[in-house]
């Protein structure tokens, strides 16, 4: 058995989440102020944590592919790159980012807390690149009213979705994530049909039913986020979440999906944008800008424990996953699953899509 945990991916969905994207003051100085907080991130989890264990606290850190390389040492994660614009009928934008925490809970004064403390910890050494507060709004819908996140695996089929395995073997226990923020224009969306709002989707709005082939448009968007290769289907884990702000007219959803390969993602992406075949776009895009995105690569949590403070980080010269094996001495000390840095479960909660 593995002694490499991962970080909480596939944590249990929560009622709150923060997503934070920090970009890394050109200092070299800022460098060890970030591997300190690597390597005392599950302490301080368990610290804000414990105040409430029913919270389900969680967080997870990722990094930018510059921010890898200024970091730690060689060799990288073979898939990690910066995240690719796609320009089609709609722009895929990227964005600044080196850093990613996404934090979850059932309470959003933990998020709120653990994020405040770690913000301390990183003080003058990062740049807040973008900050969002996430909310569970109604029953799993997200502010054009769709339920979001009905098809996200589960259990062992959302480990086997995001955990990196033999295909990357010093990197085993990782996994990548890419980030979207989308704005909606909800005026023009809700004066769609309702009809008209369900072939876009692909899915009935009020049952939350997937529509019938037969009259499903190969432009919906659940038809365009399916990637099918060697006959098998490629899953990732959403965890996306609503967030607006009343007051400027801002309605969005923040997207967030985990794999173990960034393809899948991409590939979804390249779907929705320039469509398959090509011109055979997202029709959701016409009403729902990408003004984010960013592509991170997330460590084993066993890899966080391990960052020195100093100029070097773990290195594949170390004793790989398969190499090394789980004793009292030598475990790290990880809180439970249900809020902590280990693997958490989707216990077949729904996801979000």
């Amino acid at each position: 058995m593995s002694s490499t945990i991962p970080q909480p991916v596939v944590a249990q969905l929560t009622r709150a989440a923060i997503f934070l994207v920090v970009t890394i003051k050109p200092e070299p100085e800022c460098d060890r102020v970030v591997r300190a907080l690597c390597s005392d991130l599950a302490a301080l989890l368990r610290a804000v944590g414990f105040r409430n264990i029913e919270g389900r606290l969680s967080c997870v850190m990722g990094f930018g592919s510059d921010a890898w390389d200024r970091l730690f040492e060689m060799p990288r994660p073979k898939e990690l790159h910066p995240f690719r614009e796609i320009h089609g009928r709609h722009h895929a934008v990227a964005t600044p980012g080196d850093i990613l925490f996404h934090i979850r809970s059932t309470r959003m004064d933990l998020c709120f807390e653990l994020a405040t403390q770690i913000m301390a910890r990183l003080s003058g050494a990062v740049s807040t690149a973008d900050e969002v507060h996430g909310f569970n709004y109604f029953d799993d819908r997200d502010l054009i009213g769709f339920v979001d996140g009905t098809e996200n695996p589960v259990e062992q089929a959302a480990i086997d979705a995001t955990i990196i395995d033999e295909e990357d073997a010093a990197f085993a226990g990782g996994s990548y994530v890419i980030v979207q923020k989308y704005l909606h224009d909800l005026k023009r969306w809700n004066e769609l049909p309702v009809e008209m709002q369900e072939k876009i989707i692909g899915r009935t709005k009020l049952a939350d039913i997937e529509l019938d082939d037969a009259v499903k448009p190969t432009s919906a968007h659940n038809a365009l986020t399916t990637i099918v290769e060697n006959g098998k289907q490629l899953e990732i884990v959403r965890d996306n979440m609503p967030f607006g702000d009343v007051g400027k007219g801002e309605f969005g959803t923040y997207f967030i999906g985990y794999a173990r390969s960034p393809h899948r993602i991409e590939q979804m992406l390249v779907n929705m944008f320039v469509g398959r075949p090509p011109g055979n776009y997202d029709r959701l895009l016409d009403y729902s800008r990408a003004v984010t995105g960013t592509l991170f690569f997330v460590p084993s949590a066993t890899f966080l424990e391990n960052v020195a403070t100093g100029e070097a980080a773990p290195s594949a010269a170390d004793p790989t996953p398969n190499e090394r094996k789980i004793d009292d001495a030598s475990e790290p000390q990880m809180p439970s699953p249900d809020g902590s840095l280990g693997i958490g479960s989707l216990k077949g909660e729904a996801g979000h899509e």
